[in-house]
């Protein structure tokens, strides 16, 4: 179980936000830190602490006015650790062998792969063929309807018909080396984390999986080695003390 660190980019800022809140009308989003330092200087500091792994997120779309910028502040993140951080925001094949170019240990993919509410195993492939899986993290960020856990795309706007359960985990790994999971209804809250996913994800055994969203505390954190059994890596956020929580940094990034 390995603490994997995040730097989400929003209107070329550094930012947590409530995932739940996020629109593409007018770039805007709940807050809940704002930073006054810049990208790269979290990239150093997860480097400086032996902290690979951990993921680069642009939460603008490449339509919005604020993509540009959002997208350099990633590209100087990468720049300050190569090779130690994933970056996920509008990727596709067509792009996926640029960003690695740039530093990315991988590239993170949800919408491109999953389209019009179904799994485009075209695209799969496709992102296999331009950078191999070993460099693709396919991102199953959910939400729960009518009792499970869907996924979902555009941001975390979008409900797919698609029902993360260990039988789609099987499928997908064909095509990456490891999973990225949002509980999006509880991430950016710290009020705990969705145990029923954790728990599913604990016991499936296949690649490696990371887990976000609504780990608080200290307390929060131990029942979540509980829960997953201790065999899923995780992230901490807006509850971290380095972006305005009460989680203390530099407990957690012992956790390599």
């Amino acid at each position: 179980m390995r603490f994997r660190p995040c730097i989400d980019i929003h209107n070329g800022r550094v930012k947590q936000i409530v995932g739940g809140s996020l629109t593409d009308k007018e770039d805007r989003a709940v807050e809940n830190f704002s930073a006054a330092r810049h990208a790269d200087y979290y990239a150093g500091l997860y480097k400086k602490d032996g902290l690979a792994g951990g993921h680069v997120i642009l939460l603008n779309p490449a339509s919005s006015d604020y993509f540009e910028a959002t997208r350099q502040q990633a590209v100087s993140a990468l720049g300050a650790y190569p090779g130690g951080l994933q970056i996920g925001g509008g990727i596709s094949a067509a792009n996926a062998e640029e960003y690695i170019g740039l530093g990315a240990s991988h590239v993170i993919v949800t919408s491109y792969v999953f389209k019009d509410g179904r799994i485009r195993w075209d695209r799969l492939g496709e992102l296999k063929r331009a950078v191999g899986k070993e460099h693709v993290v396919i991102d199953l960020s959910c939400r729960r309807k009518d009792g499970a856990y869907y996924i979902v795309t555009d941001r975390w706007q979008k409900f797919t018909d698609v029902e993360l359960n260990p039988h789609i985990l099987d499928e997908i790994a064909a095509y990456c080396g490891e999973f990225l999971v949002h509980g999006v209804d509880v991430e950016g809250r710290a009020s705990g984390m969705e145990e029923g996913l954790v728990r599913m994800l604990g016991g499936w055994g296949g690649i490696p999986v990371t887990y976000a969203g609504g780990i608080g505390s200290l307390e929060d954190l131990e029942h979540f080695r509980e829960v997953s059994g201790g065999s899923v890596d995780f992230t901490i956020g807006s509850a971290l003390d380095l972006f305005g929580g009460k989680v203390p940094y530099d407990t957690v990034k012992r956790y390599k």
